[in-house]
C-alpha cells in the first residue's frame, strides 16, 4: 500500500517501493532550470523591443532642422536719441511647416525700461507678414505670419521698429548697449551682420557676440566715417550679438533714463502686514465668529489699497510695471483677512441651518 503526504519539503511517497521524496535539492534543481530559461528570455525581449524602436527612425528620413541662414541688422541712431532698427532674417522652416517668425525685443532689463514702437513687417518672398505684438514679462513679443496659412521652406522676412530710452547719459559721453539679435531664438544663425550707422563719427564702437555675458570680439569693420559692420559666424541657438556706441555728449538728444520700481518693492514693514494677517486668520479661526460685513469691509479696503498702489505704476509706467509694494502688501493683508472672514461666518451659518437652529 501506498500512502502519499505532503510536507514542507515537498512530496512524500512511502510504501513498498521505498521512499521517494520531491526536497530541497530537487527544488533547487528545477529553480536552477528556470532560472537559465528566464536569463535568455528577458535578453530576447529586450533586443526585440529594441528593434521594433529602432526600426522607424532608421526607415523614416531625419527631418531638416530649422536654422537661420542670414540675419542682417542695421541700428540707425537718430539725432532725436531713438534708435531706429530694421532687421531682415531669413528663416530655414523644416518640412512640417511654421505660421511664421517670433521675435522677442525687450523692453525691460532688471529695472531699466525702454520704449519699443512702430512695428511693422514684411516679406521679399511672399510669405504672410503680419505683425501682431504683445507685451510679456520683460519682452515686446512680435509674431510675423499668418495664423490660418502655414509657410515651409526658405522666407526672407524684414521687420523694422524703433526703440527710445536707450541711451545712457554719462559725465563726457552718450552710450548705447543693445543685443541687436537677442538670446530668445531657439535655432542656429548661420552669418550675422550688425550695421551702425550714426549722426557723428564713430570713434568707439565695439561689439562681443554669444550668451549674455561673453567676451568673444566681432569682427568690426568701418565703412566711412558714420558706419561700421561688425561680423559673426556660427551663433548657437540664444547667443546674440551686443554692440555697445558711444557718442560725443550733445551729438544726439538724450531722454533721462526710465526705470520701474523692482518687481518687490515691499519693506519689511509690508512683509510683517502681510504675515501678521495670515497670523491673524489662524487664531480667528478658533474663536468667534465675526460679523460677515466686518469682512466684507475689510475685504473692499484691502482691494482699494491694492488698486492705489498699482495705480501708481500703472499710470506712470505701463501695466508692466506694477510692483508689490507696501501698500499693496497690507491691502492683500485686509483681502485675506476679510475673505476669511466672511467664509467662516458662510460656514458657521450653514451649519446653524443644518442643524435647524435660526441664526439672527
Amino acid at each position: 500500500m501506498t500512502k502519499i503526504s505532503f510536507t514542507r519539503r515537498g512530496l512524500r511517497r512511502t510504501g513498498r517501493g521505498g521512499l521517494c521524496r520531491h526536497g530541497a535539492g530537487d527544488g533547487e534543481t528545477i529553480r536552477g532550470m528556470r532560472g537559465r530559461v528566464r536569463g535568455p528570455v528577458i535578453a530576447a525581449g529586450v533586443v526585440l523591443v529594441t528593434v521594433v524602436f529602432l526600426l522607424p527612425a532608421a526607415a523614416a528620413a531625419p527631418l531638416p532642422r530649422e536654422s537661420i541662414p542670414t540675419y542682417d541688422v542695421v541700428l540707425t541712431l537718430g539725432r532725436d536719441g531713438v534708435v531706429y532698427v530694421r532687421e531682415t532674417i531669413t528663416y530655414d522652416f523644416d518640412r512640417g511647416g511654421e505660421h511664421g517668425i517670433v521675435r522677442r525685443v525687450p523692453f525691460r532689463k532688471a529695472n531699466r525700461l525702454f520704449d519699443v514702437r512702430d512695428v511693422s513687417a514684411g516679406s521679399s518672398t511672399g510669405a504672410p507678414a503680419r505683425a501682431r505684438t504683445m507685451r510679456l514679462l520683460n519682452d515686446l513679443q512680435i509674431t510675423v505670419g499668418d495664423r490660418h496659412r502655414e509657410v515651409r521652406g526658405r522666407q526672407a522676412y524684414v521687420i523694422e521698429y524703433a526703440v527710445g530710452w536707450a541711451f545712457t547719459p554719462y559725465a563726457d559721453h552718450d552710450e548705447l548697449v543693445w543685443d541687436a539679435i537677442g538670446t530668445s531664438w531657439d535655432v542656429p544663425i548661420g552669418d550675422a551682420v550688425v550695421r551702425v550707422e550714426s549722426p557723428v563719427p564713430l570713434r568707439h564702437a565695439t561689439c562681443r557676440a554669444g550668451a549674455p555675458g561673453a567676451t568673444t570680439r566681432c569682427l568690426g569693420v568701418h565703412d566711412g566715417r558714420y558706419a561700421i559692420d561688425f561680423t559673426q559666424s556660427a551663433l548657437a541657438p540664444h547667443e546674440g550679438m551686443t554692440v555697445r556706441v558711444r557718442l560725443p555728449k550733445r551729438a544726439v538728444a538724450v531722454a533721462p533714463p526710465h526705470y520701474a520700481r523692482p518687481r518687490w518693492a515691499g519693506t519689511w514693514t509690508g512683509s510683517a502686514v502681510l504675515a501678521l494677517a495670515l497670523l491673524a486668520v489662524v487664531v480667528a479661526a478658533r474663536g468667534p465668529v465675526p460679523h460677515r460685513r466686518a469682512g466684507a469691509a475689510l475685504a473692499v479696503a484691502g482691494a482699494l489699497l491694492i488698486a492705489s498702489d498699482a495705480a501708481d505704476d500703472v499710470l506712470d509706467r505701463g501695466p508692466w510695471a506694477f510692483s508689490l509694494g507696501d501698500r499693496c502688501l497690507a491691502g492683500l493683508a485686509l483681502v485675506i483677512a476679510g475673505a476669511a472672514m466672511a467664509r467662516s461666518r458662510s460656514s458657521e451659518t450653514a451649519g446653524y441651518a443644518a442643524d435647524g437652529v435660526r441664526w439672527d
